[in-house]
Protein backbone atom coordinates (compact mmCIF):
# COMPACT_ATOMS: atom_id res chain seq x y z
CA UNK A 1 0.00 0.00 0.00
CA UNK A 2 1.26 3.46 -0.74
CA UNK A 3 0.58 7.00 0.30
CA UNK A 4 0.80 10.10 -1.81
CA UNK A 5 0.50 12.15 1.29
CA UNK A 6 -1.28 13.86 4.08
CA UNK A 7 -0.71 17.16 2.41
CA UNK A 8 -1.65 18.75 -0.90
CA UNK A 9 1.29 17.42 -2.83
CA UNK A 10 -0.44 14.98 -5.17
CA UNK A 11 -0.64 17.27 -8.17
CA UNK A 12 2.91 18.54 -7.74
CA UNK A 13 4.25 15.01 -7.53
CA UNK A 14 2.38 13.90 -10.59
CA UNK A 15 3.41 16.97 -12.54
CA UNK A 16 7.03 16.46 -11.52
CA UNK A 17 7.08 12.75 -12.30
CA UNK A 18 5.23 12.81 -15.61
CA UNK A 19 7.00 15.77 -17.15
CA UNK A 20 10.36 14.06 -17.49
CA UNK A 21 11.34 14.27 -21.12
CA UNK A 22 13.18 11.04 -21.74
CA UNK A 23 12.82 7.70 -23.42
CA UNK A 24 10.80 5.32 -21.25
CA UNK A 25 11.81 1.64 -21.34
CA UNK A 26 10.09 0.46 -18.18
CA UNK A 27 6.36 -0.18 -18.72
CA UNK A 28 5.87 0.36 -15.01
CA UNK A 29 7.63 3.72 -14.97
CA UNK A 30 5.91 6.43 -12.92
CA UNK A 31 5.60 8.29 -16.22
CA UNK A 32 2.56 6.10 -16.91
CA UNK A 33 0.90 6.59 -13.53
CA UNK A 34 -1.57 9.07 -15.02
CA UNK A 35 -3.16 6.11 -16.82
CA UNK A 36 -4.25 4.48 -13.57
CA UNK A 37 -3.90 7.09 -10.82
CA UNK A 38 -7.28 8.73 -10.67
CA UNK A 39 -9.05 9.97 -7.58
CA UNK A 40 -12.27 8.22 -6.66
CA UNK A 41 -13.47 4.72 -7.50
CA UNK A 42 -15.73 6.05 -10.27
CA UNK A 43 -12.72 6.39 -12.56
CA UNK A 44 -12.24 2.94 -14.08
CA UNK A 45 -14.39 -0.09 -14.69
CA UNK A 46 -15.13 -2.26 -11.67
CA UNK A 47 -14.11 -5.84 -12.48
CA UNK A 48 -14.24 -7.22 -8.93
CA UNK A 49 -16.17 -6.34 -5.80
CA UNK A 50 -16.31 -8.19 -2.51
CA UNK A 51 -16.92 -7.54 1.17
CA UNK A 52 -14.05 -8.24 3.55
CA UNK A 53 -14.58 -9.57 7.06
CA UNK A 54 -10.95 -8.86 7.94
CA UNK A 55 -11.11 -5.09 8.28
CA UNK A 56 -10.63 -4.11 4.64
CA UNK A 57 -14.25 -3.08 4.02
CA UNK A 58 -15.38 -3.16 0.41
CA UNK A 59 -12.61 -4.65 -1.74
CA UNK A 60 -12.71 -3.60 -5.39
CA UNK A 61 -10.53 -3.97 -8.46
CA UNK A 62 -10.77 -1.28 -11.12
CA UNK A 63 -9.56 -1.64 -14.72
CA UNK A 64 -7.91 1.15 -16.70
CA UNK A 65 -6.61 1.03 -20.30
CA UNK A 66 -2.85 0.74 -20.73
CA UNK A 67 -0.99 2.31 -23.63
CA UNK A 68 1.87 -0.20 -23.49
CA UNK A 69 2.94 -2.50 -24.98
CA UNK A 70 2.16 -1.20 -28.43
CA UNK A 71 -0.01 -3.43 -30.63
CA UNK A 72 2.82 -4.13 -33.01
CA UNK A 73 4.44 -6.25 -30.29
CA UNK A 74 1.37 -8.33 -29.48
CA UNK A 75 2.09 -10.93 -32.18
CA UNK A 76 5.34 -11.89 -30.46
CA UNK A 77 3.48 -12.69 -27.24
CA UNK A 78 0.77 -14.58 -29.16
CA UNK A 79 3.51 -16.73 -30.70
CA UNK A 80 4.96 -17.37 -27.24
CA UNK A 81 1.55 -18.50 -25.97
CA UNK A 82 1.16 -20.84 -28.93
CA UNK A 83 4.61 -22.34 -28.33
CA UNK A 84 3.74 -22.95 -24.69
CA UNK A 85 0.48 -24.62 -25.70
CA UNK A 86 2.34 -26.85 -28.17
CA UNK A 87 4.82 -27.88 -25.46
CA UNK A 88 2.03 -28.88 -23.09
CA UNK A 89 -0.24 -30.39 -25.76
CA UNK A 90 2.01 -31.77 -28.49
CA UNK A 91 0.02 -32.79 -31.53
CA UNK A 92 -2.76 -30.24 -30.85
CA UNK A 93 -1.06 -27.24 -32.40
CA UNK A 94 -4.11 -26.37 -34.52
CA UNK A 95 -6.11 -25.74 -31.33
CA UNK A 96 -3.52 -23.47 -29.81
CA UNK A 97 -4.02 -20.22 -31.72
CA UNK A 98 -4.03 -17.34 -29.23
CA UNK A 99 -5.14 -13.76 -29.61
CA UNK A 100 -4.45 -10.90 -27.23
CA UNK A 101 -7.43 -8.68 -26.42
CA UNK A 102 -5.38 -5.96 -24.78
CA UNK A 103 -3.54 -4.80 -21.68
CA UNK A 104 -5.02 -3.07 -18.65
CA UNK A 105 -3.95 -1.60 -15.38
CA UNK A 106 -5.78 -3.22 -12.48
CA UNK A 107 -5.89 -1.31 -9.18
CA UNK A 108 -6.89 -2.92 -5.89
CA UNK A 109 -8.84 -0.73 -3.47
CA UNK A 110 -9.90 -1.15 0.15
CA UNK A 111 -13.01 0.63 1.42
CA UNK A 112 -13.54 1.66 -2.22
CA UNK A 113 -10.96 4.38 -1.67
CA UNK A 114 -7.57 3.31 -0.30
CA UNK A 115 -5.44 2.20 -3.23
CA UNK A 116 -3.64 -0.95 -2.11
CA UNK A 117 -1.74 -2.02 -5.22
CA UNK A 118 -1.50 -1.72 -8.99
CA UNK A 119 -0.58 -4.33 -11.60
CA UNK A 120 -0.67 -4.65 -15.37
CA UNK A 121 -2.72 -7.51 -16.80
CA UNK A 122 -2.75 -9.05 -20.27
CA UNK A 123 -6.08 -10.44 -21.49
CA UNK A 124 -5.99 -13.21 -24.11
CA UNK A 125 -8.09 -16.05 -25.51
CA UNK A 126 -7.78 -19.09 -27.72
CA UNK A 127 -9.46 -18.80 -31.11
CA UNK A 128 -11.10 -22.16 -30.46
CA UNK A 129 -12.67 -20.76 -27.25
CA UNK A 130 -13.07 -16.98 -27.66
CA UNK A 131 -15.37 -16.76 -24.64
CA UNK A 132 -12.75 -18.27 -22.30
CA UNK A 133 -10.66 -15.18 -21.57
CA UNK A 134 -7.55 -15.58 -19.44
CA UNK A 135 -5.76 -12.92 -17.43
CA UNK A 136 -2.01 -12.84 -16.98
CA UNK A 137 -0.34 -10.41 -14.64
CA UNK A 138 2.81 -8.95 -16.18
CA UNK A 139 5.53 -9.80 -13.64
CA UNK A 140 8.16 -7.47 -15.08
CA UNK A 141 5.89 -4.43 -14.76
CA UNK A 142 6.10 -2.90 -11.28
CA UNK A 143 3.91 0.17 -11.34
CA UNK A 144 4.33 1.49 -7.80
CA UNK A 145 7.66 3.01 -6.69
CA UNK A 146 7.65 1.55 -3.17
CA UNK A 147 7.54 -1.99 -4.65
CA UNK A 148 10.63 -1.20 -6.72
CA UNK A 149 12.24 0.26 -3.61
CA UNK A 150 11.59 -2.87 -1.53
CA UNK A 151 12.92 -5.18 -4.23
CA UNK A 152 15.96 -3.02 -5.03
CA UNK A 153 16.93 -2.50 -1.40
CA UNK A 154 16.24 -6.10 -0.44
CA UNK A 155 18.15 -7.81 -3.24
CA UNK A 156 21.04 -5.35 -3.08
CA UNK A 157 21.41 -5.75 0.67
CA UNK A 158 21.30 -9.55 0.77
CA UNK A 159 23.79 -9.66 -2.13
CA UNK A 160 26.15 -7.45 -0.14
CA UNK A 161 26.17 -10.12 2.57
CA UNK A 162 27.67 -12.74 0.25
CA UNK A 163 24.39 -14.47 -0.52
CA UNK A 164 24.90 -16.15 -3.90
CA UNK A 165 22.23 -14.28 -5.83
CA UNK A 166 23.72 -15.26 -9.19
CA UNK A 167 23.17 -18.97 -8.65
CA UNK A 168 19.74 -18.28 -7.18
CA UNK A 169 18.79 -16.39 -10.36
CA UNK A 170 20.03 -19.32 -12.44
CA UNK A 171 18.13 -21.83 -10.31
CA UNK A 172 21.30 -23.45 -8.95
CA UNK A 173 20.68 -22.25 -5.42
CA UNK A 174 17.44 -22.10 -3.45
CA UNK A 175 16.28 -18.76 -2.10
CA UNK A 176 13.62 -18.97 0.62
CA UNK A 177 11.37 -15.92 0.46
CA UNK A 178 8.49 -14.86 2.70
CA UNK A 179 6.01 -12.16 1.70
CA UNK A 180 3.67 -10.93 4.43
CA UNK A 181 0.75 -9.12 2.82
CA UNK A 182 -0.30 -10.13 -0.68
CA UNK A 183 -2.32 -7.38 -2.34
CA UNK A 184 -2.15 -7.99 -6.06
CA UNK A 185 0.90 -10.23 -5.69
CA UNK A 186 3.39 -8.17 -7.68
CA UNK A 187 6.38 -8.74 -5.35
CA UNK A 188 6.17 -12.56 -5.11
CA UNK A 189 5.40 -12.93 -8.82
CA UNK A 190 8.30 -10.69 -9.81
CA UNK A 191 10.72 -12.63 -7.59
CA UNK A 192 9.56 -16.08 -8.73
CA UNK A 193 9.81 -14.99 -12.37
CA UNK A 194 13.20 -13.31 -12.18
CA UNK A 195 14.88 -15.67 -9.71
CA UNK A 196 14.58 -19.32 -10.74
CA UNK A 197 15.70 -20.56 -7.35
CA UNK A 198 13.20 -18.46 -5.40
CA UNK A 199 10.55 -20.38 -3.46
CA UNK A 200 8.06 -17.83 -2.18
CA UNK A 201 5.69 -18.27 0.75
CA UNK A 202 2.96 -15.62 0.72
CA UNK A 203 0.80 -14.90 3.75
CA UNK A 204 -2.50 -13.02 3.36
CA UNK A 205 -5.11 -12.84 6.09
CA UNK A 206 -8.02 -11.77 3.86
CA UNK A 207 -9.60 -14.39 1.54
CA UNK A 208 -11.35 -11.59 -0.35
CA UNK A 209 -7.98 -10.09 -1.28
CA UNK A 210 -6.74 -13.50 -2.41
CA UNK A 211 -9.85 -13.93 -4.55
CA UNK A 212 -9.43 -10.47 -6.08
CA UNK A 213 -5.79 -11.09 -7.00
CA UNK A 214 -6.59 -14.36 -8.77
CA UNK A 215 -9.92 -13.54 -10.39
CA UNK A 216 -9.19 -9.97 -11.44
CA UNK A 217 -5.44 -9.32 -11.24
CA UNK A 218 -4.02 -12.32 -13.08
CA UNK A 219 -2.20 -14.02 -10.20
CA UNK A 220 -1.68 -17.80 -10.65
CA UNK A 221 -4.54 -19.75 -9.07
CA UNK A 222 -2.39 -22.87 -8.56
CA UNK A 223 -0.48 -20.93 -5.90
CA UNK A 224 -3.26 -21.31 -3.31
CA UNK A 225 -1.99 -23.58 -0.55
CA UNK A 226 -3.78 -25.16 2.40
CA UNK A 227 -2.52 -24.79 6.01
CA UNK A 228 -1.03 -28.30 5.73
CA UNK A 229 1.18 -27.16 2.85
CA UNK A 230 -0.73 -28.99 0.12
CA UNK A 231 -2.08 -27.32 -2.99
CA UNK A 232 -5.76 -26.41 -2.84
CA UNK A 233 -5.97 -27.70 -6.43
CA UNK A 234 -3.96 -30.93 -6.88
CA UNK A 235 -3.28 -30.25 -10.54
CA UNK A 236 -3.02 -26.89 -12.33
CA UNK A 237 -5.49 -26.11 -15.08
CA UNK A 238 -4.50 -25.82 -18.74
CA UNK A 239 -4.44 -22.03 -18.65
CA UNK A 240 -2.22 -21.89 -15.57
CA UNK A 241 0.16 -24.41 -17.13
CA UNK A 242 0.46 -22.35 -20.31
CA UNK A 243 0.95 -19.07 -18.50
CA UNK A 244 2.90 -20.09 -15.43
CA UNK A 245 4.58 -23.49 -15.77
CA UNK A 246 7.97 -23.30 -14.10
CA UNK A 247 6.89 -20.38 -11.93
CA UNK A 248 3.64 -21.21 -10.12
CA UNK A 249 5.20 -24.34 -8.60
CA UNK A 250 7.40 -22.00 -6.53
CA UNK A 251 4.57 -19.77 -5.29
CA UNK A 252 2.70 -20.86 -2.15
CA UNK A 253 -0.14 -18.55 -1.14
CA UNK A 254 -1.50 -19.13 2.37
CA UNK A 255 -4.65 -17.64 3.86
CA UNK A 256 -3.38 -16.99 7.36
CA UNK A 257 -2.74 -14.46 10.07
CA UNK A 258 0.93 -13.43 9.84
CA UNK A 259 1.62 -13.99 13.53
CA UNK A 260 0.05 -17.45 13.50
CA UNK A 261 1.96 -18.41 10.35
CA UNK A 262 5.37 -17.35 11.60
CA UNK A 263 4.82 -18.99 15.00
CA UNK A 264 3.99 -22.30 13.35
CA UNK A 265 6.55 -22.14 10.55
CA UNK A 266 9.70 -24.26 10.58
CA UNK A 267 11.25 -22.63 7.51
CA UNK A 268 14.41 -20.56 7.60
CA UNK A 269 14.02 -17.54 5.32
CA UNK A 270 16.75 -15.76 3.42
CA UNK A 271 14.65 -12.66 2.79
CA UNK A 272 11.30 -11.37 4.08
CA UNK A 273 9.10 -8.65 2.56
CA UNK A 274 6.44 -7.06 4.78
CA UNK A 275 3.68 -4.84 3.37
CA UNK A 276 0.68 -5.35 5.61
CA UNK A 277 -1.38 -2.16 5.82
CA UNK A 278 -5.09 -2.76 6.34
CA UNK A 279 -8.22 -1.07 5.00
CA UNK A 280 -7.82 1.79 7.47
CA UNK A 281 -4.27 2.38 6.21
CA UNK A 282 -2.85 1.07 9.49
CA UNK A 283 0.18 -1.18 9.99
CA UNK A 284 -1.11 -3.61 12.67
CA UNK A 285 0.56 -2.99 16.02
CA UNK A 286 1.20 -6.67 16.67
CA UNK A 287 3.49 -6.74 13.62
CA UNK A 288 5.83 -4.16 15.17
CA UNK A 289 5.22 -4.38 18.90
CA UNK A 290 8.69 -4.95 20.43
CA UNK A 291 7.18 -7.47 22.85
CA UNK A 292 4.98 -9.28 20.34
CA UNK A 293 5.28 -13.00 19.63
CA UNK A 294 5.48 -12.08 15.93
CA UNK A 295 8.79 -10.21 16.07
CA UNK A 296 10.36 -12.77 18.38
CA UNK A 297 9.33 -15.64 16.10
CA UNK A 298 10.42 -13.74 12.98
CA UNK A 299 13.90 -13.47 14.45
CA UNK A 300 14.08 -17.23 14.89
CA UNK A 301 12.94 -17.85 11.31
CA UNK A 302 15.50 -15.49 9.72
CA UNK A 303 18.81 -16.81 8.38
CA UNK A 304 21.55 -15.94 10.91
CA UNK A 305 24.24 -15.09 8.35
CA UNK A 306 22.45 -13.00 5.72
CA UNK A 307 18.76 -12.88 6.64
CA UNK A 308 17.20 -9.65 5.38
CA UNK A 309 13.83 -8.07 6.20
CA UNK A 310 12.27 -5.23 4.20
CA UNK A 311 9.26 -3.35 5.56
CA UNK A 312 7.10 -0.85 3.68
CA UNK A 313 6.20 2.14 5.85
CA UNK A 314 4.16 5.26 5.26
CA UNK A 315 5.65 8.58 6.29
CA UNK A 316 3.81 9.74 9.40
CA UNK A 317 5.38 13.15 9.85
CA UNK A 318 3.40 16.34 9.30
CA UNK A 319 5.15 18.23 6.54
CA UNK A 320 5.10 21.96 6.01
CA UNK A 321 3.97 22.18 2.39
CA UNK A 322 5.28 25.74 2.17
CA UNK A 323 8.78 24.55 3.02
CA UNK A 324 8.60 21.21 1.21
CA UNK A 325 10.21 20.88 -2.19
CA UNK A 326 8.82 18.03 -4.34
CA UNK A 327 11.90 18.26 -6.57
CA UNK A 328 14.13 17.28 -3.67
CA UNK A 329 12.57 14.10 -2.32
CA UNK A 330 15.75 12.96 -0.58
CA UNK A 331 14.87 12.36 3.05
CA UNK A 332 11.36 12.11 4.44
CA UNK A 333 11.22 13.08 8.10
CA UNK A 334 10.19 10.24 10.37
CA UNK A 335 7.43 10.76 12.87
CA UNK A 336 7.23 8.95 16.17
CA UNK A 337 5.41 5.92 14.75
CA UNK A 338 7.88 5.16 11.94
CA UNK A 339 10.82 5.65 14.27
CA UNK A 340 9.28 3.21 16.75
CA UNK A 341 8.77 0.58 14.02
CA UNK A 342 12.39 0.94 12.88
CA UNK A 343 13.75 0.54 16.39
CA UNK A 344 11.45 -2.41 17.13
CA UNK A 345 12.60 -4.37 14.05
CA UNK A 346 16.27 -3.54 14.57
CA UNK A 347 16.21 -4.56 18.24
CA UNK A 348 14.16 -7.73 17.63
CA UNK A 349 16.21 -9.00 14.69
CA UNK A 350 19.68 -7.81 15.63
CA UNK A 351 19.46 -7.50 19.41
CA UNK A 352 21.89 -5.27 21.24
CA UNK A 353 25.19 -4.42 19.65
CA UNK A 354 27.09 -6.98 21.71
CA UNK A 355 25.02 -10.06 20.90
CA UNK A 356 24.22 -9.92 17.18
CA UNK A 357 25.75 -8.73 13.95
CA UNK A 358 24.05 -6.75 11.23
CA UNK A 359 22.76 -3.32 10.35
CA UNK A 360 19.53 -1.45 9.64
CA UNK A 361 18.73 1.53 7.46
CA UNK A 362 15.89 3.30 5.70
CA UNK A 363 15.57 4.79 2.24
CA UNK A 364 12.99 7.26 0.99
CA UNK A 365 10.84 6.14 -1.95
CA UNK A 366 10.77 8.51 -4.95
CA UNK A 367 7.47 10.20 -5.86
CA UNK A 368 5.37 8.73 -3.05
CA UNK A 369 5.53 9.28 0.70
CA UNK A 370 6.78 5.85 1.67
CA UNK A 371 9.92 4.64 3.41
CA UNK A 372 11.58 1.25 3.03
CA UNK A 373 13.08 -0.15 6.22
CA UNK A 374 15.83 -2.74 5.73
CA UNK A 375 17.27 -4.89 8.52
CA UNK A 376 20.08 -7.29 7.60
CA UNK A 377 22.11 -9.79 9.55
CA UNK A 378 25.69 -10.80 8.99
CA UNK A 379 27.95 -7.74 9.28
CA UNK A 380 29.77 -6.79 12.46
CA UNK A 381 29.95 -3.02 12.71
CA UNK A 382 30.35 -0.20 15.13
CA UNK A 383 28.51 3.09 14.91
CA UNK A 384 31.41 4.88 13.31
CA UNK A 385 30.88 7.07 10.25
CA UNK A 386 33.52 5.15 8.32
CA UNK A 387 31.56 1.92 8.80
CA UNK A 388 28.39 3.45 7.41
CA UNK A 389 30.34 4.92 4.52
CA UNK A 390 31.62 1.42 3.77
CA UNK A 391 28.10 -0.05 3.95
CA UNK A 392 26.59 2.66 1.78
CA UNK A 393 29.34 2.48 -0.85
CA UNK A 394 29.09 -1.30 -0.86
CA UNK A 395 25.35 -1.11 -1.50
CA UNK A 396 25.85 1.39 -4.30
CA UNK A 397 28.36 -0.93 -5.95
CA UNK A 398 26.14 -4.00 -5.52
CA UNK A 399 23.10 -2.19 -6.95
CA UNK A 400 24.68 -2.17 -10.41
CA UNK A 401 25.43 -5.89 -10.19
CA UNK A 402 21.88 -6.69 -9.05
CA UNK A 403 20.32 -4.57 -11.77
CA UNK A 404 22.25 -6.46 -14.45
CA UNK A 405 21.99 -9.89 -12.85
CA UNK A 406 18.21 -9.80 -12.29
CA UNK A 407 17.65 -7.87 -15.53
CA UNK A 408 15.72 -5.14 -13.78
CA UNK A 409 13.76 -2.86 -16.15
CA UNK A 410 14.46 0.11 -13.85
CA UNK A 411 17.43 1.70 -12.12
CA UNK A 412 18.21 -0.10 -8.89
CA UNK A 413 20.51 2.72 -7.81
CA UNK A 414 17.83 5.38 -7.54
CA UNK A 415 16.00 3.30 -4.95
CA UNK A 416 19.16 2.83 -2.85
CA UNK A 417 20.70 6.30 -2.74
CA UNK A 418 17.59 8.35 -1.92
CA UNK A 419 17.54 9.41 1.71
CA UNK A 420 19.76 6.60 2.96
CA UNK A 421 19.61 6.84 6.76
CA UNK A 422 21.13 4.46 9.32
CA UNK A 423 18.85 3.20 12.10
CA UNK A 424 20.97 3.63 15.22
Amino acid sequence: MFNLARFSLKRNLRRFSTAINRRIEDEGDWFYSSEWWRSGSSNGNTVFRGISDKGNGVVTVLAHPSSKPDKRYWARTENWLEQRYAEIHPGHKANGKFRISGYQWRTLHFNEDTRQSTVKVMTAYREEEPSAVCFMQQPHCLAVPYVKSMISAGLTTISSRDFDLKNAVLGKRKMNVLCIGHGGGSIPLFLATKIQGAVVDIVEIDPTVISASIKAMGFPSFSITTPSGKRATPKPGLTDEILWKGIHERLLLYESDAEKFILESTNLYDIVFIDAYDGEDIFPHKLWDPHSPFLKALGSRLHPDHGTVIVNLHSDADLDIGAFNPFNLCVLPKGNYVSQVCRAYKDALLGNRNSHTGFAYTVSVPWVCNTSLVVCRGLKKSDGISDWDMIFNGLISKSFEVEKLVDLPFSCLQYIKGGFTPVN
